[in-house]
């Protein structure tokens, strides 16, 4: 792609919104103190001659004078210090700060006023409220102090199936506080899906939630609960959160209450523990055997949050935060991780439609967010259904709209701009749980560009390779990081060998990582995303393996075999077909469909439901039995089937004919 056809300019930041910046701070100090040329040749600092290509040149090429830069001008805090910035610069296996003593909760909680708000939350079951930092440390220290009571200390694993709520966060600090090892879900998902991964990292603590409202329907847990303390023996103690029917107990475990007042008055410490100790083990499915547990230290969150949150959010003292998450994705981990910086946040704990798409607009204006995330698939739909976000709504306090989880169309960049004007920047991110992070998103002193994500991040060394392994500008290859970053994962719980990390990231590009993604880098330095480049079913940054699905497809007598593909829609959407081989004498004209659904929403999720269902005679198959899902996806997308697949490599080559037939047809 050529200057000469880029894109529109949709937005560009002002003088005063560029030289009010965090980065052009950042790249001042930055200038004056380490030498880093990022105003250009003149030796000005001006902000308008700001130049961030080249600071993101020196991010990746000074890879440890870049994270010790954020170490140094962020303050971090460590009881002993490092030897040295990177002591093994391999991938996987880097090594970073070797020797740092920390803890990452103690971050969160520095030099903070009493006063103060730090979380404005709400669910469909509570209105608005409020915690001060004064409310958020008491309630931390209390769940900290009752924890310990319980035996939970530094490496013990506690898990939480909670909802979306302040004692949710309290919790997850009160853990990092102990130097334990945090991992949430939420309590949407399936108890299948539940035990596949808390099983794997063996939790002490089970912290729970007695049920939950979503789109105005009630939801009792505790008989998942049960089960889930039936197939986790190593969980020494269940806590209950009543949360939607206040006083509502469950045989066996301790109220939240109880636990919180065990603790009444306990002083808030922090456990310092390595740079590299686990903090937490989030999960991304792949699509063979159970969802990756991927383990991340409280160095490397720590840095990679406050670079990420400060710099490219450009989170400051008056902004309030929202994102629309749940706890079962890694974006609820980066908007608690908010609170390392001086703004506040806001939670929300329900559906985004109910009572109408216009629920999380209206949480905006009351909660006079300024800086509103969600993802592309609820901008899209708001687009199509006709919603008019400012009508009626005081939206004034909004200054920036966030977009991730998949691929932002053109259309919804400009149906945002036609509904806000352009004083209002729209950044569309892309990263994942992998990182727990953007690598390519939103930078406030740089144009925005309708259908494109504005720049790489900063110490995120991103390229799009071909398959020999050269970079390309302005085609599409695969998204690639070449140089380590701290919040990249420790290792994978259980994978003993570390053989499961490097065939996740390392196996295609020995030493490279590849991330699983589609990418284009334009000659201006920005991004497009083109979608996954491996078939994980990804709904809202919630992403379920194929092979979860297939498991509970498959566990119906009707199903003799099955195959599942996400595939992309021209609005950015996506939709899920799901082909099924069935036993003789069934079909889809009764109530299997239902039935179908029903157990992938039970084992699985809501998310993952399929858009559509359809019969099919076999599945194709390698000449080993793998499924090919990337081919059938891409053959849907209108690839040719001789482009994507040969057919002398199949067991069944026949069984393309109905998928190339398909594509034709639509």
């Amino acid at each position: 792609m050529t200057e000469s056809s880029a894109p529109r300019v949709l937005w560009e930041p002002d003088e005063d919104r560029i030289e009010s910046s965090n980065i052009v701070a950042f790249a001042r100090w930055a200038a004056q103190d380490k030498g880093v040329k990022a105003f250009g040749e003149s030796g000005s600092t001006a902000a308008a001659d700001f130049d961030y290509d080249a600071l993101w040149r020196w991010s990746v090429t000074d890879v440890d004078g870049f994270w010790a830069s954020i170490w140094e001008f962020y303050g971090v805090s460590s009881k002993t210090p490092y030897e040295r910035v990177l002591a093994d610069r391999s991938m996987p296996g880097a090594q970073w700060f070797p020797g740092a003593t920390l803890n990452y909760a103690e971050h969160v909680f520095e030099g903070r006023a009493a006063d103060e708000v730090a979380i404005r939350h709400a669910t469909e079951l509570r209105a608005l409220d409020s915690w001060t930092w004064g409310d958020l440390r008491e309630r931390t220290a209390a769940i900290a102090a009752g924890l310990r009571e319980l035996g939970v200390g530094e490496g013990d694993r506690v898990a939480a199936y909670l909802p979306n709520l302040p004692e949710t966060a309290a919790a997850f600090y009160a853990v990092a506080s102990l130097g334990a090892i945090w991992s949430s879900c939420s309590p949407d998902f399936g108890v299948r899906s539940v035990i596949d991964r808390f099983a794997q990292i063996e939790p002490k603590v089970l912290l729970a939630v007695d049920g939950y409202r979503y789109g105005g329907k009630d939801f009792d847990r505790r008989p998942v609960v049960e089960e889930l303390r039936a197939a986790l023996p190593t969980v020494e103690h269940t806590v209950l959160l009543d949360y939607l029917a206040p006083g509502a107990t469950l045989e066996g475990s301790l109220p939240w209450a109880e636990l919180t007042e065990r603790g009444a008055g306990a002083e808030l410490t922090f456990t310092p523990v390595p740079f590299d100790h686990p903090l937490w083990v989030l999960y991304s499915s792949g699509t063979t055997g159970l969802p990756k547990a991927i383990v991340q230290g409280h160095g490397g969150i720590l840095l990679e949050q406050l670079k990420n949150l400060n710099l490219h959010l450009d989170a400051q003292a008056h902004d309030r935060v929202f994102w629309f998450t749940t706890t079962g994705w890694m974006m609820w981990n980066f908007l608690v991780s908010v609170l390392l910086t001086k703004a506040s946040i806001v939670l929300y704990d329900g559906s985004p439609a109910s009572p109408d798409l216009g629920a999380l607009w209206d949480l905006a204006a009351e909660a006079g967010v300024t800086v509103f995330g969600t993802s592309a698939g609820y901008l899209s739909s708001c687009m199509k259904e006709g919603v008019h976000p400012r009508q009626g709504r005081d939206l004034s306090a909004l200054k920036a709209i966030g977009s991730t989880g998949s691929p932002l169309s053109p259309e919804a960049f400009s149906w945002v701009y036609e509904e806000f004007g352009d004083d209002l920047w729209l950044f569309s991110t892309s990263g994942g749980t992998d990182i727990c992070s953007c690598l390519v998103g939103g930078t406030p002193t740089l144009p925005v560009y309708e259908g494109e994500i504005q720049s790489r991040g900063l110490g995120m060394a991103v390229a799009s390779w071909d398959p020999d392994g050269n970079e390309l500008i302005g085609e599409v290859g695969e998204l690639v990081v070449t140089e380590p970053a701290p919040s990249m994962p420790l290792f994978l719980w259980g994978d003993t060998d570390g053989e499961r990390l490097k065939d996740s990231y390392f196996a295609v590009y020995p030493g490279i990582w590849r991330h699983g993604d589609w990418i284009e880098i334009t000659e201006r330095g920005t991004a497009i995303i083109y979608g996954r480049s491996d078939s994980t079913i990804n709904r809202g940054g919630v992403r379920m393996g194929t092979s979860e699905i297939y498991r509970a497809v498959l566990a119906l007598d009707e199903v003799v075999d099955a195959l599942v593909v996400d595939v992309p829609q021209q609005d950015g959407s996506s939709r899920i077909e799901l082909f099924t081989v069935l036993r003789e004498g069934a079909d889809l004209e009764g109530d299997l469909p239902k039935e179908i659904a029903r157990r992938i929403r039970t084992d699985c999720s809501p998310r993952h439901v399929p858009d559509r269902v359809r019969v099919i005679r076999s599945v194709p198959r390698t000449l080993s039995g793998k499924v090919l899902e990337v081919p059938v996806k891409r053959i849907l997308m209108g690839e040719s089937p001789e482009k994507v697949a040969s057919r002398d490599s199949l067991a069944n080559p026949e069984a393309l004919d109905f998928f190339s037939d398909l594509a034709a047809d639509d």
